[in-house]
């Protein structure tokens, strides 16, 4: 039986990859809080990819959120492939972390850039791990929540931890963050820690005041980008399927338009998209359709416009 790919694109195994472009993969879980409870977001992986099968036969048109055509030949597929989902236990958070970060570390001595369906909030932390000795790199978080907490339940590696864990490794030296607002973030300590290290949080009010220009201002040019988006940074009126729906936030387009500063302001190095919970989607799955949405478009910006002209505007 053919195991379903993104947007129908080629599969691969990992022993077996040859100099691929760009690389996608699952990871349902990493680190629960609830030791053997599957994730909220176990099941999104699979959504995703059922989704993406929507427009899998429009990828050789024009994409008017790129500006161009993505797969110009709708035989070639450029070098983008599909692993399939990592095998994640919620009774082996040790070893889910392992074989995460194991699967970016292949991938990028491969030469591909990793794209990562999550998953719960806990993912982002060994996919960055995978990255060790590949920096420097700027984290750019979308997300309701600054997520810098230290030890939550016992535990330091779970979805409200990332971005601490993140900036305690040496390769991330600098960190933008998109979208915050409302309850969730902890106490004010949290934000004073990430303000202190050096991380640039640009709240849901900047974004009203600034628009998205105030976000892609705040990112470092020359950078190499390790994208980290929590779906719950999407305005949930766009994007209700989430844990915490927190009023507010980003419109598809504007996720868009910072995707696409960071390909002209320097390079997205890999993508972690997390926190769709399927279960809170409507029956015809339009969040996992924006998700698989924001995936596409950042294939298309890791791959480039080929030499395309984009079209003139009316």
């Amino acid at each position: 039986m053919t195991r379903p790919t993104f947007a129908a694109l080629p599969a691969a195994d990992l022993d077996t990859l040859a100099r691929p472009s760009i690389v996608l993969f699952g990871a349902s879980e990493a680190t629960p809080y609830d030791d053997g409870e599957p994730s909220h977001s176990a099941d999104a992986p699979a959504a995703i990819r059922a989704a993406s099968l929507g427009f899998a036969r429009q990828l050789s048109q024009i994409d008017f959120d790129l500006g161009f055509t993505p797969f110009p030949d709708p035989d070639d597929a450029r070098g983008v492939v599909d692993l399939g989902d990592v095998d994640t236990r919620p009774e082996d958070a040790a070893g889910n972390r392992e074989r995460i970060e194991a699967t970016t570390d292949a991938v990028l001595a491969a030469g591909g850039v990793p794209i990562l369906l999550g998953g719960d909030d806990s993912v982002p932390i060994p996919f960055a791990a995978g990255f060790a000795d590949r920096g420097p790199l700027t984290v750019v978080q979308i997300d309701a929540h600054v997520d810098w907490g230290d030890e939550i339940r016992g535990q330091m590696l779970g979805y409200g931890s990332p971005m601490r864990r993140l900036a305690e490794m040496p390769h991330v030296t600098g960190m933008v963050q998109v979208g915050v607002r409302g309850l969730g973030s902890g106490g004010a300590w949290q934000i004073e820690d990430a303000r202190n290290w050096g991380s640039r949080i640009v709240t849901a009010y900047d974004l009203i005041r600034g628009g998205i220009d105030a976000a892609i201002e705040a990112v470092p040019a020359d950078g190499r980008y390790l994208v980290s988006i929590d779906c719950d940074g999407i305005d949930p009126a766009a994007f209700p399927a989430v844990a915490m729906p927190t009023p507010g936030g980003l419109r598809y387009e504007e996720v868009v338009l910072l995707l696409r500063a960071l390909a002209e302001k320097g390079e997205i190095a890999g993508l972690v998209l997390a926190e769709y919970v399927p279960a809170r989607d409507d029956p015809h799955r339009l969040c996992a359709a924006m998700a698989a949405r924001i995936v596409a478009v950042t294939i298309g910006l890791a791959l480039g416009n080929n030499g395309e002209t984009p079209p003139r505007p009316a």
